[in-house]
């Protein structure tokens, strides 16, 4: 699903021709570099991993890219010459933030854009059930053996501050993103009508039926 300018707002979701994606007969040119991103705590990769689930693409974690078995960090010079390798590659999704230089240099290589942008109650919600969870049960998507409690204390540090300084970025970058596909995800609502909506143009493209295939309802 890449149609330039897309926004969902949780109430509805359209192409920029105004057309409900459902609708349309064809679908639009498949997504192939994908860059997740947006605040801690939001739900990205659970966003990633089921996007990476329903069109095939490789999903690369950047936690897991920075950070090693153990929980170590990889050196910076190491992570970047990976991350660069990695977007010389024809198809990838990336879920995550690293540094600004490797971030932007991400978005410039992307096709498509996703910015989870969720209330900051929302996400400090969130990253407090991760935390309850994580005591339990290693959060999904995070490298082994991550400490539970100092990465959540490192999040809620982050929250105030990405809010503050990365979100207006990230805002800005995608007004000036003509070129690519934009989607902006404002609610949960918003991120499974997302997810739907990528399935219906999957069903389109292998030409299967959306009725023929189990119904899943997603959770980010």
């Amino acid at each position: 699903m890449c149609q330039p300018k897309t926004a969902f707002d949780g109430t509805r979701s359209e192409t920029s021709a105004g057309l409900p994606i459902s609708s349309r007969a064809s679908p639009s040119p498949a997504m192939k570099r994908v860059a997740v991103f947006g605040n801690a705590g939001g739900g990205k990769s659970t966003l990633a991993r089921h996007l990476a689930e329903l069109t095939g693409l490789p999903l690369h974690v950047i936690d897991k890219i920075q950070y090693g078995p153990a929980g170590e960090t990889v050196p910076h010079e190491r992570y970047l010459h990976f991350h660069s390798e990695l977007l010389r590659g024809d198809a990838w999704i990336i879920d995550g933030f690293g540094c600004v230089a490797s971030a932007w240099e991400r978005f410039a290589a992307a096709d498509t854009l996703i910015h989870v942008d969720l209330p900051l109650a929302l996400h400090h919600w969130w990253v407090t059930k991760r935390l309850i969870k994580g005591i339990f049960v290693e959060p999904e998507g995070w490298p082994a053996g991550s400490p539970i409690w100092s990465s959540s204390i490192s999040s809620y540090k982050v929250l105030w501050q990405c809010h503050r300084r990365l979100t207006p970025r990230y805002r800005q970058m995608l007004a000036g993103a003509a070129s690519k596909c934009v989607h902006r995800l404002r609610s949960p609502r918003a991120m499974r009508l997302f997810l739907e909506n990528v399935r219906r143009e999957q069903d389109i493209r292998e030409g299967v039926w959306s009725a023929a295939r189990p119904s899943r309802t997603y959770r980010c």
